[in-house]
């Protein structure tokens, strides 16, 4: 089983990286791209044969407590099969 967790900025906090890429593809002749985003992705390898339930709990937990910062990022999980 694997699992992905995406990270990224809460769209109130500002992201200067991010607003560098948008400034470097607009530089480039992209002048379509008005807003960039910037974050993280994780891929998680996972034991097999694990209660799918309680997996998405310590995963939840795991993004929450040590893959993001709560104060200025959301996380997403996935759990694939």
């Amino acid at each position: 089983m694997k699992a992905r967790v995406y990270v990224s900025m809460k769209t109130t906090v500002l992201d200067p990286q991010g607003q560098t890429v948008c400034h470097a593809l607009n530089s480039l002749g992209h002048k379509e791209i008005t807003s960039v985003r910037q974050g993280k992705f994780f891929e998680i390898a996972l034991a097999d044969g694990l209660p799918k339930e309680k997996t998405a709990i310590a995963l939840d937990e795991i993004a929450r407590d040590v893959l993001s910062n709560p104060v200025i990022e959301d996380y997403r999980v996935e759990i694939l099969d």
